[in-house]
């Protein structure tokens, strides 16, 4: 605050005709108290700090202090030093001037029409915990104690490297702990020179598309699908065409869209479909590398729940079906661990990983590679794997009681058959022509937050449901949060 304060009087002093200079600098501070930049109870400089800093005397500042502290601008406190009053005397005259000129009229903003598109159908809300918030994990149970002790020593006397710009796709330590995971649990087929970290999934999906989509390119995309991916596309400017997801009637070629121009880019979400929950079968899986080597197109596949599955064997990941297969395999911490980590990564084929590399850096200014060295140590340290298994029962407990409540309530045909007993959240199905918009509001309107299953396609579906997360509700809040639901969804007897 000291050289704060000193740079605000030295921009704002301009010599008065006549007047001394502690009335300068008392004329200076007052406007500043008054119009906020100095704000209320803010503590001002030491009288001797800011007349070294300023260039000018003790004693012009103590007389300029003294005059504020005589009109109640200002008050000190013996051995705390000077503050600023919690109210300024002139806010007690009844007719004072105003702070401040009022602003001129300004003409209407203009955004890009991509931009306006944006901001009509915004999907990201403030509220981002608490039932029945789909997609958030139990923030509350990650091991920040384990990850403190990590941090701090890393603090201690950390690498200048851990403290610049980053560069070469990730903390090396990360990026070969991340292999080592997949291998294991996903069988994905990558060595650390194909990782590249990210700050989350969107990033990976941006940097998807500004390298490998030109504008107009023709991109494939779920229907219904996560809503994440049609943001980040519309801002792009791809030319997006949906692909429905399998059902079990399904032969060849089904659901694909129709058209003369082959995709580019193909976005999946094949172990846990986002958001029906569906498992995309092996079939569909070798149909679709098939086609994106035919046309030298390339499949994005967002694995981005998958380590939370409660029962069956394992859904391996569709990039470790074939050798060098024309995959982006993306994912992300934020499931696993918090959404505030801000850490995702990408499973590059050989091909396109320099190329990645080489821009991210340029495009991104790549950091937090202390954090990033954190979190290697975690994952190496056996934390991370331990962290898993304990969320996967306690996870499935809580979707046990939520998917009891749904068949006792409502009854068995509410729980969405084609989802699979994994991630964070069941689609409770409403009946064809329920508004889930307004549900979904009522609920909010009483602390309870779900999302339309409509919204996530592109041109409004005809299926209606909501999407219940249950992850970060406590068994103890499940019941009386879902018949807070249920009253917005059942007219009163």
């Amino acid at each position: 605050m000291k050289s704060i304060c000193a740079d605000l009087v030295l921009q704002r002093l301009s010599p008065a005709f006549g007047a001394t200079l502690n009335r300068q600098l008392y004329e200076c501070l007052r406007e500043a108290i008054l119009d906020g930049s100095l704000p209320p109870s803010s503590a001002l400089p030491a009288s001797r700090d800011l007349a070294r800093e300023s260039a000018m005397s003790r004693n012009t500042v103590l007389h300029a202090y003294a005059q504020l502290q005589a009109e109640g601008y200002v008050h000190s406190r013996v051995g705390s030093g000077t503050f600023v009053a919690e109210v300024a005397p002139d806010n007690f005259l009844s007719a004072g001037r105003p702070l401040a000129e009022p602003a001129a009229p300004r003409a209407p903003v203009r955004l890009s029409k991509r931009a306006q598109a944006l901001l009509a159908n915004a999907s990201a809300t403030p509220v981002q915990w608490g039932a029945f918030m789909p997609g958030v994990p139990d923030v509350t149970q990650f091991p920040h104690r384990t990850f403190s002790r990590i941090l701090t020593r890393l603090w201690r006397a950390p690498a200048p490297e851990l403290l610049t710009y980053s560069h070469g796709g990730g903390h090396p330590a990360l990026r070969i702990a991340i292999a080592e995971h997949l291998r294991v649990a996903r069988s994905v087929r990558c060595e650390p020179d194909q990782i590249l970290v990210t700050e989350g999934v969107h990033q990976a999906i941006d940097m998807s598309l500004r390298m490998l989509v030109d504008p107009r390119d023709t991109v494939w995309v779920e229907e219904p699908g996560y809503w994440g991916f049609h943001k980040v596309l519309q801002m792009d400017a791809a030319r997006v065409l949906p692909l429905h997801v399998e059902t079990a009637d399904d032969g060849p070629g089904a659901g694909w869209p129709r058209g003369r121009t082959p995709p580019r880019l193909i976005f999946v979400t094949p172990s846990h479909q986002y958001p029906l929950g569906a498992v995309m079968s092996l079939a569909r899986r070798r149909e679709l590398l098939g086609h994106a080597r035919a046309v030298g197109g390339w499949i994005v596949e967002d694995d981005y729940d998958s380590e939370f599955r409660f029962a069956g064997r394992p859904i391996p990941a569709m990039q470790g079906l074939e050798a060098d297969s024309p995959v982006i395999y993306i994912g992300t911490f934020s499931k696993t661990l918090f959404p505030g980590l801000r850490v995702g990564y990408m499973v590059l084929p050989r091909a396109l990983a320099g190329a990645f590399r080489t821009a991210h850096a340029d495009l991104y200014r790549e950091g937090h590679a202390i954090t990033q060295a954190a979190l290697a140590e975690l994952i190496t340290g056996g934390h991370y794997a331990a962290h898993i298994r304990r969320m996967r029962v306690v996870y499935a407990r809580r979707r046990a009681m939520l998917a009891a409540l749904i068949t006792t309530h409502l009854g068995p045909d509410y729980l969405d058959p084609q989802s699979s007993n994994a991630g964070l959240h069941l689609v409770l199905r409403l009946p064809n022509g329920t508004d889930d918009v307004a549900i979904a509001a009522a609920a909010q309107a009483q602390g309870v937050s779900t999302r339309p299953l409509s919204q996530y396609y592109r041109r409004g579906g005809t299926r209606r449901g909501l999407l219940l997360g249950y992850a970060c509700v406590p068994e103890q809040e499940i019941e009386p949060a879902f018949r807070t639901l249920l009253s917005c969804l059942l007219p009163p007897p």
